[in-house]
């Protein structure tokens, strides 16, 4: 591992974007803290880090110099003009300059690390983004550091190379055998060259590449006084420019004159002539050529590649890079114009050598061509070695790069280094420079619009710790890099361009599935929060219709251990609708350490992502069940967003199942005292939810709630106090049990041939006396039931309607309006007409015998009797007195069992869900235990069973 920054550096770190400590990889030495003892010895040993001169501007000079400058700049010229050739520079600069802000600013927004550019895309887009950009970064640099041995090895075989076409040599030092194996095997040599230095490590590349700096300025200023000084000469072309010297083809000429500053060479060279390359034998293009020159740019990240090299990286890669790039801007464009000066037309298509022959001494281009090739090479290899131990390091793609971890003790990454130099070796096969002069430009583009996309998504999302040092950039710089790079990306090859694209998706969407959570922030929840908040504001409740209604549902759970099946199935029903699980905890905070719910989010939140449901969670805590339903009703959600459906289980004896056991824990027998503490420290977040009550506690507000934590006069209440926030109801029984997958693929050999049916009964079967299809309540059950047929999963269900109806009335013309009603409302459903005049003369029995009993008391009614009156008299009191609707008639318990057992011999199949008319609680609370009795009685053994009470209208017939 490098060594660690100055205290400064690290306190920067700890403090702003530094990712957590991570563990030490296998067989590697832990990872000291800055001021141990070992740390000190460590930094004693190993040599101090780069400055700005010799970490960025000297590797950043060199990479951009390269091939081009010395190989490539008559090229370019030959082929655009000198109008193309400054217009490819200025459109080149122009990107890479708006790359090189975005790079200064993320660089000065904290301390970095190994890795530059990604490290920083990492950090500041999060590890999709990150390691999918690094992967491209990583070929990138391998495929630069080949294109530049490649370079190197065509100067080599130019200068000392004998003719591949078997002519005499022309000089005494052509003694190299020509010939594509002959240059592969030169390539390996210089690549293994590259690696020898880089295994040393970091420290002797940065004094090599020093001297090798003096070289190229040296050779570049005989390069600049060899124009002035040299007179007119004829200069011998190649043997290779002219392969059909048979007679078999066109004949090119042999000589080509460099003519010294003349009007008539300039005005020769001003437009384009765009030729045969003579090295690959393709035509060109302004976009090959193009993908030649901006070989030139791509240096830009030699210095960031360095961070962990530097002294202070944030500090030195903005300065060191604009150095650099303004330097190098001012040589090209002036060599531009002194070549197309000065160069016949010919010379510069044919002899990508010619400036070796027109220099005042011939050896200097050649020691300038391979010093800078030489250490573009290693300034790749190197970057591409850190570039792929940073990746290692964030255990991204897990095992498969777990090797390059491994360090010397100077920490220098040799794993990773030869990793790097097995690929650039296969890269080599590729044989010629200009063949892979694009796929490396595509490479590089496309990381530069990742730093532009970095460096804008940081500046949208309006991150208040988002504040660089570096101010001269705005997101018009980054978007206009981005649209550059894409630009030129599919100028340059269009297949190359979209395989890429695609490649980097492909990663992407690995890592986002694959890889662990990381630590370092992820730019998506940064910008997901700034649109979110923006469109919240834009929610108006006064805005809202009937029209676009949908549930937005709090769901109360206790122990989600027994409320898997109503989880899942609330998550149908919600018809991409807000769905929020809430929880109360009881416990006052004033006599507690620390909130209780912080440690519990991640057990939730596991939950929601075990179930793959679409939910929020909001925790709260309460002296009572009641008051955190009610603080939940209030202050949950945002605007627009609010629940306006509150769904609570049923208030039972169901002995709830344990939905969330973990099979692989289930059979650890622990002998240690403090052996059950451990094991639930040791099980996922999902498993840390206390174990379910025993049977002899009772089932409290449904599935969710300890034991005797709730009576139910509280329950009740609660169900009042909702309707009173006009919000809707929903009770659910027996759903402890319930299987999503098992209910809709019921085996065909069941009765219905495996046919999958929801029930809808909308009447009050509480009061049969005003029962009605058409209210507020029955057509949000209509609703409902409606919604979850058109979820995937349950379209293939049948919605059954049943109308009850009595002697009397119109049975058929009752089915006709319900009828005509669903096809209003585009409801597709079928009508059951239900006779159930003996359960409602059971009703009406029960009201005459009440009636008799007031008439015939006698003076000598006994106590018992007299109490019964009294509570009669009362009641009947209640009933005109109160203006707030009371449903808890005086119904006998023969008459709600005659109900539920109307229910279950009407509904045959017996269907996966039904659907219940909820009536209002009763305004006396003291009735509130009768009402949940009647309540049970009603749904006794009817399976998953939902009683709603809806308050608002939420259907229409208007388009």
């Amino acid at each position: 591992m490098t060594e660690r920054t100055p205290l400064l550096h690290y306190r920067l770190s700890t403090s702003v974007n530094e990712s957590e400590p991570r563990p030490p990889p296998a067989g590697q030495a832990p990872e000291q803290h800055p001021g141990s003892p070992r740390q000190r010895s460590t930094q004693q040993r190993q040599p101090k880090k780069l400055s700005i001169f010799f970490g960025v501007v000297i590797p950043t000079l060199l990479s951009m110099f390269s091939v081009v400058v010395f190989l490539r700049i008559g090229f370019v010229v030959g082929q655009s003009g000198l109008y193309q050739a400054i217009a490819m520079f200025l459109v080149a600069y122009f990107i890479i300059c708006m790359t090189v802000l975005s790079v200064c600013a993320i660089s000065t927004n904290g301390a970095l690390d190994a890795g530059g550019a990604y490290y920083m895309i990492s950090r500041a887009l999060g590890p999709e983004f990150g390691g999918s950009i690094g992967i491209m970064f990583f070929f990138a640099n391998v495929c630069g550091c080949a294109l530049f041995v490649l370079g190197l090895v065509e100067a080599i075989v130019a200068t000392f190379g004998v003719p591949e076409d078997g002519t005499a040599a022309t000089t005494a030092y052509q003694v190299l055998p020509s010939g594509y194996w002959w240059s592969l095997l030169y390539g390996t040599g210089v690549a293994l060259l590259c690696l020898l230095v880089c295994l040393v490590g970091a420290h002797i590349y940065a004094k090599a590449t020093f001297l090798i700096f003096l070289v190229v300025m040296f050779v570049l200023g005989t390069i600049f006084v060899s124009f002035f000084a040299v007179p007119p000469r004829t200069v011998v072309l190649p043997s290779s420019a002219n392969p059909t010297a048979n007679g078999t083809g066109p004949v090119f000429p042999t000589t080509a004159n460099f003519t010294g500053f003349k009007l008539d060479t300039l005005l020769g060279n001003l437009w384009a002539d765009y030729t045969v390359d003579y090295t690959t034998g393709t035509t060109m293009t302004f976009a090959t050529v193009f993908a030649v020159m901006f070989n030139g740019c791509t240096g830009i990240m030699a210095g960031s590649n360095m961070s962990g090299e530097l002294k202070n990286p944030s500090y030195s890669i903005p300065r060191g890079t604009i150095t650099a790039v303004i330097f190098t801007f001012i040589i090209y464009n002036l060599l531009c114009v002194l070549v197309a000066c000065s160069c016949d037309r010919v010379l510069l298509q044919r002899d990508y050598s010619f400036l070796r022959d027109i220099n005042i001494w011939h050896p200097f281009v050649t020691i300038g061509v391979y010093s800078s090739t030489l250490s573009a090479a290693m300034s790749n290899l190197i970057g591409a070695s850190r570039i792929l131990y940073a990746l290692a390091r964030d255990d991204l793609f897990g095992k498969v790069l777990s090797p390059a971890k491994k360090t010397s003790h100077s920490g220098n990454p040799w794993v990773s280094v030869l990793i790097s130099w097995f690929l650039v070796q296969l890269v080599l096969f590729s044989g010629k420079l200009n063949t892979i002069a694009s796929i490396v430009t595509i490479f590089f583009l496309l990381v530069y619009a990742a730093v532009d996309l970095a460096c804008l998504a940081l500046e949208w999302a309006s991150a208040p710790n988002f504040r660089p040092t570096f101010r001269y950039f705005t997101w018009h710089t980054c978007v206009l890099g981005i649209v550059g790079c894409a630009v030129m990306m599919f100028l340059i090859n269009a297949i190359y361009a979209s395989a890429s694209i695609a490649f980097m998706l492909l990663l992407l969407l690995l890592i986002h599935y694959l890889s662990p959570t990381s630590s370092w922030g992820y730019i998506s929840q940064a910008l997901i929060f700034h649109q979110v908040r923006k469109y919240l504001l834009m929610l108006d409740v006064r805005k809202d219709h009937v029209k676009f209604w949908r549930p937005q549902v709090l769901l109360m759970v206790s122990n989600p251990r027994s409320s898997v099946g109503l989880i899942t199935f609330i998550n149908d029903i919600k018809k991409s609708g807000l769905y929020v699980l809430g929880h109360v905890q009881l416990g006052d905070l004033n006599t507690l350490p620390s909130d209780p719910l912080q440690s519990q989010y991640d057990s939730w939140l596991s939950l929601v992502d075990h179930l793959n449901i679409k939910a929020f969670v909001n925790l709260t805590l309460a002296d009572s069940v009641r008051h955190g339903i009610q603080h939940l009703l209030f202050i949950s959600g945002l605007g627009g967003m609010r629940p306006n459906t509150l769904v609570l289980g049923f208030y039972d004896d169901c002995l709830p199942n344990d939905k969330l056991i973990d099979p692989s824990l289930s059979t650890i027998q622990c002998t240690d005292p403090l052996g059950p503490l451990q094991e639930l420290e040791q099980q996922p977040p999902l498993f840390h939810f206390s174990s379910l009550r025993g049977s002899s506690d009772r089932q409290d507000y449904g599935e969710f709630g300890d034991g005797k934590v709730l009576g139910p006069q509280e329950y009740v209440a609660i169900i009042a106090d909702a309707m009173k926030m006009l919000k809707n109801v929903a009770l659910a029984r027996y759903f402890n049990n319930f299987d999503r997958a098992q209910v809709l693929s019921p085996p065909s050999s069941s009765p219905g041939k495996g046919a999958v049916y929801v029930d809808v009964w909308p009447v009050n079967l509480l009061r049969p006396d005003s029962s009605s299809y058409v209210d507020t309540c029955s057509l949000f059950l209509l609703q409902l039931a409606c919604i979850l047929n058109m979820v995937r999963a349950w379209r293939k269900a049948t919605l059954r309607l049943f109308l009850c109806v009595e002697q009397g009335r119109s049975v058929r013309g009752s089915e006709e309006k319900l009828g005509q009603l669903l096809k209003e409302l585009r409801i597709k459903a079928q009508v059951y007409p239900v006779p159930w005049d003996q359960q409602v003369a059971l009703h009406w029995q029960r009201q005459g015998e009440w009636g008799k009993k007031q008439q015939s008391q006698s003076p000598d009614t006994t106590e018992e009797e007299k109490k019964q009156k009294a509570e009669m008299e009362e009641e009947n009191e209640d009933d005109y007195v109160n203006s707030f609707p009371s449903n808890a008639t005086r119904l006998s318990d023969d008459y709600l069992s005659a109900v539920n057992k109307l229910i279950l011999d009407t509904a045959q199949p017996a269907p996966a869900v039904r659907f219940l008319y909820l009536p209002r609680p009763p305004a006396d609370t003291r009735r509130y235990t009768t009402y949940l009795h009647q309540l049970e009685l009603l749904t006794q053994d009817l399976g998953p069973t939902l009683l709603i009470h809806g308050v608002t209208p939420v259907i229409t017939t208007d388009l």
